[in-house]
């Protein structure tokens, strides 16, 4: 039987911790060429927008195959579907609809690279922005490290102050509201950037040694919520998918600078490949671009726990 889910769904905080798990399982197939995961491919319906694709899946011996597909259309609505089928016996295992996976499998990303990126005794998290991305990269952050603060800070203060309320009542661990980015990550040990700023947010100058960043938002020359002190700071700049970075229609924002030839795959850090993290004062840093497929890995992760 075909399982059929919704936002509704999804609310469930275990889902983090199966989409963490199964994104690692993913990286690591990635690595050894195990995956399917070819760049975003985008369909124009001319001035009303965009349908946006991405097909992959897993190899193995459970081999999955499947495909996101989201729109760019105007308006206040819009839907995402994820399909899943199981590659070896063609049964359709589901689908998910709304938004909320995607949220989750781009926090859970975010979490992998935490896991494997961030000091382990980090303890203290700072947050710029405060919608859906916002939460789900704190929460997969406190499900691989004992986060015990977070502090966030957004142009918006009601919507800090509910982000604050929200994220302790739904994580149990202190969260406060703060009035500047300063103030958000000059102490935190993990820093996860989560605005729709075309503008650099974060100065070099605010990070503290050893500081973990995730940047989430936009990443092309023409807007980027991250200037080139941050990357030139890093130690380690790490992404999820070269590949994607090169098949932006607008340029990923280190290209053309002596940082673009230092990016790393994620993947292969998580699989002992490439080094992460060398010493407590190492800054590091993940650009999240979504590796193609690994929302079919996450929605199978989600049916299989069901």
């Amino acid at each position: 039987m075909t399982i059929i889910l919704n936002d509704d769904h999804l609310k469930d905080r275990s889902f983090m911790s199966i989409a963490i798990n199964a994104l690692e399982r993913a990286f690591i197939l990635h690595t050894a060429g195990e995956t399917v995961s070819p760049p975003r491919h985008h369909v124009s319906f001319g001035p009303h927008g965009d349908l946006v694709f991405t097909v992959g899946g897993t190899l193995g011996e459970t081999p999955l195959a499947g495909f996101r597909v989201y729109d760019t259309f105007a308006g206040s609505e819009h839907t995402q579907i994820v399909a899943v089928w199981s590659a070896n016996d063609a049964k359709l295992k589901g689908l998910i609809l709304g938004e909320r996976l995607g949220a989750i499998r781009t926090g859970a990303i975010g979490g992998v690279a935490i896991k494997h990126l961030s000091a382990p005794e980090a303890r203290t998290v700072g947050v710029i922005g405060s919608g859906l991305q916002a939460r789900t990269q704190l929460a997969a952050a406190a499900s691989v490290r004992d986060i015990t603060l977070a502090k966030v800070y957004s142009r918006d203060e009601t919507n800090r102050s509910a982000f604050a309320q929200d994220m302790q009542a739904d994580l149990g661990i202190e969260v406060q509201a703060v009035a500047s980015v300063q103030d958000a990550v000059s102490d935190a040990d993990i820093v996860i950037c989560a605005t729709s700023s075309s503008r650099p947010v974060i100065s070099a100058t605010v990070l503290k040694p050893g500081a973990h960043i995730n940047t989430v938002g936009p990443k092309t020359l023409e807007a980027h919520e991250l200037g080139h002190d941050v990357a030139d700071l890093a130690n380690t700049i790490a992404t999820d998918s070269i590949a994607q970075t090169q098949a932006y229609a607008s340029p990923f924002f280190l290209h053309g600078s002596r940082n673009e030839q230092r990016v790393l795959e994620l993947s292969a850090i998580v699989a002992g490949l490439s080094p992460g993290r060398t010493s407590a004062e190492d800054i590091t840093l993940f650009c999240s671009v979504g590796l193609a497929g690994t929302e079919v890995a996450v929605a199978s992760a989600i049916f299989d726990s069901l």
